[in-house]
């Protein structure tokens, strides 16, 4: 069995991440095109893309920018959409949050969907790997997508109005969350998570400023805790 370090580690996350090359790509491309759309010039795009770093808060407030919101209406949008990042923050501290401040903010400027969804899975399926291993991990996940992500919202920028519009790249954006999703529904407690979430989303849609996305990510997390609360119970009691 091979020695597993910082290094092999890294590389480990940077092949695990290859697949969302797929999807980082189309999703980036698809906000430089719509940033041109709505008005910005290249360096505006670079700059929102670098700054947020975030597909689904971007698009968030490139969509109210478009319909002439507030300043601030478009701040707490684009803040309550990422407020996911919060959870996953939460998740990965066990595993990371004994590293040095500086490499814990440049993790928190990081962490994505993607890198998260591959980080924790590898966390749990292997609890004896140490610190530097975790984070070598971590952002070998992101030294493929960040890059993939910037430079295809580069060139969606300079191309997009250019591109036929039977190039439909709407489809992208489920498809991303579902590449993230599926992949994490491995016990009762995470697909009972989802089903949750997934319910109180349809009602919660109508709450203003994308706070429905908050409302059912706490509702999910709620019944999840509560779901492996009791297996554990049970499981604990049967042996």
């Amino acid at each position: 069995m091979a020695v597993s370090t910082p290094f092999s580690s890294f590389l480990r996350g940077m092949r695990d991440s290859l697949p969302f090359i797929l999807v980082a790509g189309p999703f980036g491309l698809l906000f430089g095109i719509l940033a041109t759309e709505a008005g910005l010039n290249l360096f505006e795009t670079v700059v929102f893309t670098v700054s947020i770093f975030a597909g689904a808060a971007q698009l968030t407030s490139l969509g109210l920018l478009q319909e002439q919101a507030p300043t601030i209406i478009v701040l707490l949008s684009g803040l309550a959409v990422n407020l996911r990042m919060a959870m996953y923050s939460a998740s990965l501290t066990p595993y990371l949050g004994d590293a040095p401040v500086w490499k814990r903010a440049i993790a928190a400027y990081l962490t994505v969907d993607q890198s998260y969804a591959l980080s924790i899975i590898r966390f749990e399926q292997e609890p004896e790997m140490t610190v530097a291993e975790r984070y070598a991990y971590f952002f070998g996940t992101n030294s493929v997508i960040a890059p993939v992500w910037t430079l295809s919202t580069i060139l969606g920028a300079l191309v997009g109005a250019q591109l036929p519009q039977s190039w439909n790249l709407g489809f992208v954006m489920p498809i991303a969350f579902l590449a993230v999703v599926a992949p994490m529904l491995r016990t009762p407690a995470h697909r009972i998570a989802a089903l949750v979430a997934a319910v109180v989303a349809l009602p919660a849609a109508m709450l203003p400023f994308n706070l429905g996305l908050i409302v059912a990510g706490a509702a999910g997390m709620a019944a999840g805790a509560r779901a492996e609360l009791v297996l554990n119970r049970r499981s604990e009691a049967a042996a």
